[in-house]
C-alpha cells in the first residue's frame, strides 16, 4: 500500500506540475507583456495556441508513441517538456517564448494521458476511481496553489524565476517516476490504424463529446469571470483574489466528489449534473443582481466543472481495456483533448455573446451547451444499457 500509495503522489505531482507550466501564463501576462513590450490581449494568445496545439498534437504523438515501452514514453515527454519551460526561461524576445510554449503544449498532453493510463494500471480496481480524481486535483491545485505562488515568485524575483520553478519541480518529478513507477509497461503492440479502431467505437465517439460540451458550456461564462466578480457582482479587486481562491477549492472538492461519482452511479448520475448546471446558469442573469448570492451560484457551478472527470476516464479505459488494449493511451488522451476543444468553443462563443449582448447573456449561452451534453450523456446511458455493439462505426 505504501508503493500504491507513493506512486499516487507521483501521479497526481505530474498533474501538478503540468497544470502549473499551463497556467502560469495567466498571473504573469503583465510582466510579459512589460518584458517583450507587446499588448496583454497579444501575451493571452499563448493561452490560446497552448490549447489547441495541445488539442491537435495529443492524438497523433499518442499513436505514435503507443507501440513502445510508456515508461520510457513518460520520461522522454518529461524530458521535453522541462527542455521547453527552460527555453521559456531562457526567450530572448517574444517569438521563442512562443516557440518555448509550442513545444511544452505539445507534449503536456501526451504526459498527462500517460500519467492517467500508469493511474490506471497501478491502482486496484476498487482504488481506480479514487485516483482518477486525484490526477485530475493536480490541475485544481496547480490552479489554487501554483498559479498564485509563480505570480508572486514573478512579482518578487521576476517572471523567469516563475519558470526555473517549474523547471525544478519537473526534474524532481522526473526523478521521482524513475524510482517509482513500473518500468515494463507496455500496451498490446499494433498498427497505427488498429490504434485508431478505437474511433470507431459508437460510445466513444459519442462520449468523447461530452468532455467537450461540459467545459464549452462552463466557458462561455468562464472566460469572463474576472468582470463578472467586479463589474456584474461589485466586489472589490481584493476580493477577487479571495473569490478565485474559493472557486479553485470548489473545483478541487469537485474532482473528489467525481472519484467517488465513479464508484457510484458513474456515467448514470451525470444527466442530474447537467439538469443542475441548466438551472444554475438561466438564473444567473436574475441572481448577478445580487453580490454574494451570485458568488455562491458561481461557487456551485465550478463545483460541477470536474464531476465528470472519473466517470467518463472510467468508461474510456474500461472500454479501451476489453475491446481495444492496443488503444489504452489514446483512450486515456480524449478527455484532455476534447476537454480543451470545449475551452476553445466555449470561450469562443462567450466572445460573441458579450460582443453582441452582454455579460448577462454568459450564463444562458453557456446553459444551451450544458442541454446538448445532457443529450448526449442520455444517449450514452441509452446504448450502454442496451448492450449496443462496442464495434459499431456509424453515428
Amino acid at each position: 500500500m505504501k508503493t500504491f500509495k507513493f506512486q499516487s503522489f507521483v501521479l497526481v505531482l505530474i498533474a501538478f506540475v503540468l497544470g502549473f507550466s499551463e497556467f502560469l501564463i495567466v498571473g504573469i501576462l503583465d510582466d510579459l507583456s512589460h518584458q517583450f513590450n507587446v499588448s496583454v490581449a497579444t501575451v493571452g494568445y499563448l493561452v490560446t495556441a497552448f490549447a489547441i496545439v495541445y488539442a491537435i498534437s495529443t492524438p497523433f504523438i499518442t499513436i505514435l508513441i503507443g507501440r513502445f515501452n510508456l515508461f520510457w514514453d513518460l520520461m522522454v515527454a518529461m524530458a521535453v517538456f522541462t527542455f521547453g519551460n527552460i527555453l521559456s526561461f531562457l526567450a530572448p524576445n517574444f517569438l521563442m517564448l512562443t516557440v518555448s510554449r509550442v513545444v511544452t503544449a505539445m507534449v503536456a498532453g501526451v504526459s498527462i494521458s500517460l500519467g492517467l493510463t500508469f493511474a490506471g494500471y497501478v491502482a486496484p480496481m476498487a482504488k481506480r476511481g479514487w485516483l482518477l480524481s486525484w490526477v485530475f486535483s493536480g490541475f485544481s491545485i496547480a490552479s489554487v496553489v501554483g498559479v498564485p505562488l509563480g505570480t508572486w515568485i514573478s512579482t518578487q524575483f521576476g517572471w523567469r524565476i516563475s519558470f526555473l520553478t517549474v523547471i525544478v519541480i519537473s526534474v524532481l518529478t522526473m526523478g521521482l517516476i524513475f524510482v517509482s513507477l513500473p518500468k515494463d509497461f507496455k500496451q498490446k503492440k499494433s498498427t497505427i490504424s488498429g490504434q485508431l479502431a478505437l474511433l470507431g467505437n459508437h460510445r466513444i465517439q459519442i462520449g468523447m463529446l461530452l468532455p467537450m460540451f461540459n467545459l464549452a458550456a462552463i466557458y462561455v461564462f468562464y472566460t469572463y469571470l474576472r468582470p463578472i466578480i467586479t463589474n456584474q457582482l461589485h466586489f472589490s479587486v481584493s476580493m477577487l483574489t479571495i473569490l478565485l481562491a474559493v472557486f479553485g477549492i470548489a473545483n478541487i472538492i469537485g474532482n473528489r466528489a467525481s472519484g467517488r461519482l465513479s464508484e457510484g452511479p458513474g456515467m448514470k448520475g451525470m444527466p442530474f449534473v447537467y439538469i443542475g448546471q441548466f438551472i444554475l446558469m438561466m438564473l444567473m442573469p436574475l441572481v448577478f443582481n445580487f453580490s454574494w448570492p451570485g458568488a455562491l451560484l458561481l461557487t456551485l457551478v465550478i463545483f460541477t466543472i470536474p464531476l465528470i472527470n472519473s466517470p467518463i476516464q472510467l468508461f474510456f479505459l474500461q472500454i479501451a481495456e476489453k475491446d481495444y488494449p492496443q488503444s489504452i493511451v489514446l483512450a486515456s488522451s480524449l478527455n484532455s483533448i476534447f476537454s480543451n476543444f470545449g475551452i476553445a468553443l466555449g470561450s469562443a462563443t462567450g466572445g460573441v455573446i458579450v460582443s453582441n449582448l452582454s455579460l448577462d447573456a454568459v450564463g444562458p449561452g453557456g446553459a444551451v451547451y450544458a442541454v446538448v451534453a445532457l443529450g448526449l450523456v442520455l444517449w450514452l446511458n441509452h446504448l450502454t444499457s442496451k448492450g449496443l455493439s462496442s464495434r459499431s462505426t456509424n453515428l
